[in-house]
C-alpha cells in the first residue's frame, strides 16, 4: 500500500509538474519584463536604480514622518513590491504611497478608497497586533515587502509580532511616528518616553531614529537592503531642522549606513567635546555645538540613527567616530538606559527619566533639557571631569 501511494503521487506529482512548466514557459515568454521582476524578487534583489529613485532634501524644516511619507511616494514606481499601510493612523503617520489604490474587494471600492486586489495601500483598521502579525505573514511569502505604522507609544499593542520577525530573521518594516514629548498635548499616555531603549533591547531589530529627512531617506533604503532582519524606523511628529549637506557642510546622509558618523568635525579636527544624538535632538547638538565653538572649545557632532549598524562596524571605526580622549555627552529624549556605555563613565547624558506632561511639544523639550543651552553646559560638566 505504502509502495503504491508514493508511485502514485510521485507520477501525479511529475504530471503537475510538466503542466505547470508548460503554462510558466508560456507566461514567461509573453511577459518577459514580468519574469524579470520575478526573478528578482526571487533574488531579494533590490532594483538597480533605487539610489536614484531617493528624494534629497534641500536645507530648511520637515519632520521625519513627512519625509518618510515622500519616500514612500518616490519609491512606489521603482519598487513594485513595495506596499503597506497603518494601524488607522495613515494621515498622521504619512505611510499612504501618493497614487496607490487600496487593497480591498473591488466591490468595496469607494470615493474616498479606491481599490481592488492588486491595491498597495493596507487598511489594518486599529489593531495594532494584527497589522504585526499581517505584515510578519506577508514577509515571510518572500516575494514582497511590507511595512505598516502606527504611534510608537503603541509599539507596546505589538511587540510579540515585532519580537517574532527578529527572532524569525524576516525583513518586516515598522514604520513609528510620533517619537517623544515632542507629541506635545496628547500628554504623557501618547508620549513615548521608554519605548526606543525597550526596542533597542529585542536582539536583531535594527532601530532607526533618522536625524532630518535626508536621512529618513537613507534609512529607508538601508532597510530594504536587509533581508534578514526587520527594521523600526523612529519618526518624528514636529518639524525639525533638514541638515545642510555637502563641501564646506555638514557630511552626506549617505553615511546613514554606518549607524553612526561625524555629522560636523571640530574646527580644529581633534575634538575635545563629542555630542552624540539621534532623532530630532541631533539639530540641538548642532546648536550646541555652536556655542561651543564659539568659546573656543573643539566640538564634533556625531549622528547616531542606529545603534545597531554602528555596533557592526569595524572597532577601528568606532573608536574614530567617538575617540576615547574626548568628552562625551548623549542626547535623545528617552530614558538614558544604553548611552553609558558610549559616553563613559566622566560623560554626561541628556534624557527623559519621568513621564511627560500634557502642554506643547517645544515647551516640554525646552523644559526638560533638549536646548542648546543645557547641552552645552553639560558638555564642559563632561570636559571638566577629563581635565
Amino acid at each position: 500500500m505504502l509502495e503504491h501511494t508514493r508511485g502514485n503521487a510521485a507520477a501525479r506529482a511529475a504530471e503537475a509538474k510538466v503542466a505547470w512548466d508548460a503554462r510558466f514557459e508560456a507566461w514567461r515568454a509573453a511577459n518577459p519584463e514580468g519574469h524579470a521582476l520575478y526573478q528578482r524578487l526571487r533574488a531579494r534583489e533590490l532594483p538597480a536604480d533605487l539610489d536614484a529613485a531617493l528624494p534629497v532634501f534641500p536645507a530648511g524644516k520637515k519632520s521625519t514622518r513627512a519625509a518618510s511619507g515622500e519616500v514612500l511616494s518616490a519609491l512606489a514606481d521603482a519598487v513594485p513590491e513595495l506596499w503597506g499601510g497603518s494601524a488607522d493612523l495613515a494621515s498622521s503617520n504619512n505611510t499612504t504611497m501618493k497614487g496607490q489604490p487600496s487593497f480591498l474587494p473591488p466591490e468595496q471600492s469607494s470615493h474616498d478608497f479606491a481599490g481592488d486586489y492588486n491595491g498597495r495601500t493596507l487598511h489594518f483598521g486599529i489593531r495594532e497586533h494584527a497589522m504585526g502579525n499581517i505584515l510578519n505573514g506577508i514577509a515571510l511569502s518572500g516575494l514582497t515587502r511590507p511595512y505598516g505604522g502606527t504611534f510608537l507609544v503603541f509599539a507596546d499593542y505589538m511587540r510579540t509580532p515585532v519580537r517574532l520577525a527578529a527572532l524569525s530573521k524576516i525583513p518586516t518594516v515598522f514604520v513609528w511616528s510620533h517619537d517623544s514629548v515632542g507629541v506635545g498635548e496628547d500628554g504623557p499616555t501618547h508620549q513615548p518616553i521608554e519605548h526606543v531603549a525597550t526596542l533597542r533591547a529585542i536582539p536583531g531589530l535594527d532601530v532607526v531614529r533618522p536625524a532630518d529627512a535626508n536621512e529618513t531617506a537613507q534609512a529607508w533604503a538601508q532597510a530594504l537592503r536587509h533581508t534578514d532582519r526587520p527594521t523600526a524606523l523612529i519618526l518624528t511628529r514636529q518639524d525639525v531642522p533638514t541638515i545642510e549637506r555637502g563641501e564646506g557642510a555638514a557630511a552626506p546622509a549617505e553615511l546613514v549606513a554606518r549607524g553612526g558618523y561625524t555629522l560636523l568635525e571640530a574646527s580644529t579636527g581633534e575634538p575635545a567635546v563629542v555630542l552624540l544624538a539621534t532623532g530630532s535632538e541631533v539639530g540641538v547638538a548642532v546648536a550646541a555645538r555652536e556655542a561651543l565653538e564659539a568659546e573656543g572649545i573643539a566640538t564634533r557632532v556625531v549622528s547616531l540613527p542606529c545603534l545597531e549598524w554602528f555596533a557592526a562596524q569595524p572597532a577601528e571605526y568606532r573608536a574614530e567616530v567617538i575617540p576615547a580622549a574626548a568628552a562625551k555627552v548623549s542626547v535623545e529624549a528617552g530614558i538614558a538606559m544604553g548611552w553609558r556605555e558610549l559616553v563613559g563613565d566622566a560623560g554626561e547624558i541628556v534624557s527623559i527619566e519621568h513621564f511627560g506632561e500634557s502642554a506643547a511639544g517645544g515647551l516640554l523639550l525646552a523644559k526638560y533639557g533638549f536646548t542648546a543651552e543645557n547641552v552645552a553646559a553639560r558638555a564642559k560638566a563632561a570636559l571638566s571631569r577629563k581635565a
